[in-house]
């Protein structure tokens, strides 16, 4: 199975958690691109395009749209949208590192479940990177996991090589190690975002796993998480919520 083919399983999940871990992080996404989408909507790009699902929107709203990763297997997918597409730039190259990307150049830039991914010590030069790409004024929208998240303290131990044959076999669907190099707390992504030189718009928080109950219950554990990630959220247990949001406007 393909990276891009596991992406896009996540979002169809016989298991109600986790379809909806992922349906609900696209949604807020998709919203947040929207209501944040800047008046100059000449050029977005997309940092760590997955397997695509928010390049439609972005191609819907922006003039020109850049789909930009180090792995080459997310490009080639983009490509199918390429085809059709003459607003659709493919760029492969790293955040992290000089990009050959035009500095200053987009209005909107969109990285989504991509840092926790990048080495620490790169982790820094990523966020300068974002400001690099914007325009004085442009938009960041950011997800990523949260350090200490119920899932991401699941997945220690249920992805660890003497485990991951077992969860296999629990979830009966395609598991993948997250690769997950980079967890940072919600304090050290505000830093970056501000050491970077972007205001704070707006900041989020959600997705909440409960071990076992998640696979047992189905519906029923769902209606639970919904209930608790609610009562979480902006409470000081918020780190136990999956992934964190943010919209951030670079300085002029």
């Amino acid at each position: 199975m393909t990276l891009v083919e596991h992406q896009r399983i996540l979002y169809t999940s016989k298991n109600p958690t986790r379809r909806w871990l992922h349906t609900s992080r696209r949604d807020w996404i998709l919203s947040a691109i929207r209501r944040h989408a800047p008046a100059r909507r000449n050029r977005a790009i997309e940092i760590g395009p997955g397997s695509g699902v928010y390049l439609p929107l972005l191609l819907e709203l922006f003039e020109q749209v850049t789909a930009f990763d180090i792995e080459r297997q997310y490009l080639d997918a983009a490509q199918g949208l390429a085809a059709n597409n003459t607003g659709l730039r493919i760029e492969r190259g790293d955040i992290a590192k000089a990009a050959s990307t035009d500095a200053g150049s987009y209005d909107l830039v969109l990285c989504s479940e991509v840092v926790e991914h990048i080495p620490p010590d790169q982790s820094a030069a990523a966020f300068a990177g974002f400001r690099r790409l914007l325009a004085g004024g442009g938009i960041l929208v950011l997800s990523t996991p949260h350090r200490w998240s119920a899932v991401e303290t699941t997945a220690r131990v249920a992805l660890s090589p003497a485990m991951i044959w077992l969860t296999r076999l629990v979830y009966r669907e395609p598991v993948l190690e997250l690769g997950h190099i980079n967890l940072l707390t919600r304090r050290q992504v505000e830093h970056a975002l501000r050491d970077a030189g972007f205001e704070i718009l707006e900041r989020h928080a959600g997705g909440l796993y409960l071990p076992v109950l998640a696979e047992l219950l189905g519906e029923p554990a769902l209606r639970l998480e919904r209930w608790l990630e609610a009562k979480l959220r902006g409470g000081p247990l918020h780190q136990l919520l999956w992934t964190q949001y943010y919209v951030a406007r670079a300085g002029t």
